[in-house]
């Protein structure tokens, strides 16, 4: 029986090193060299930070609200849409940074069983936005895509604070208190 590589080699392996005595400095010098690649592998790779202009309250009181056509795509299209876009409540500004698209057939669509009380605003127009229990335990914002009868939606699956990160930590350690 004929054995199969199970795994696509990405590069080649390094050459061994001679076994012959080498001399102080070249030992030297492999071994900072070492320690130079060592230190570079080890640190964490940062997320990219889109970069935007300092915030300010004018700023964002200019901004448009998207229009309902916007939301009236795909999930899967509208999805990457989202990414970059601003979320806005009183003072609070949230930059949208993680997005999940959900179509009517994906297992994991709150739609897919078809229309019910609890699933009954992801059928609804594109561009509504609607709040869930997800295992009783955590709140997930879902964004409706698509026409209405469709059930399709986009999870907003993380957002970065642009203003207001003080009146954000001060409510996160009221609900602590409270739950």
């Amino acid at each position: 029986m004929k054995r199969t590589q199970r795994f696509k080699r990405v590069s080649k392996p390094k050459k061994s090193i001679p076994e012959t005595e080498p001399d102080e400095d070249s030992a030297a010098n492999r071994s900072t060299q070492l320690l130079k690649s060592i230190s570079t592998r080890v640190k964490p790779k940062r997320p990219k930070i889109l970069s935007l202009p300092p915030p300010t309250s004018l700023t964002f009181d200019q901004m448009t609200i998207l229009p309902r056509e916007f939301f009236q795509i795909d999930a899967l299209d509208l999805a990457p849409r989202l990414l970059g876009k601003f979320l806005k409540r009183d003072n609070v500004v949230l930059q949208i940074t993680e997005v999940e698209a959900y179509r009517p057939n994906d297992s994991a669509c709150h739609g897919r069983f078809g229309i019910t009380a609890r699933t009954a605003p992801v059928f609804g127009p594109g561009g509504h936005a609607y709040v869930y229990l997800c295992y009783g335990l955590h709140t997930m914002l879902n964004v409706v895509a698509d026409k209405e009868g469709i059930g399709a939606a986009v999870l907003i699956r993380s957002c970065a604070p642009i203003s207001a990160a003080h009146h954000m930590k001060l409510w996160k350690k009221l609900v602590l208190r409270l739950s």
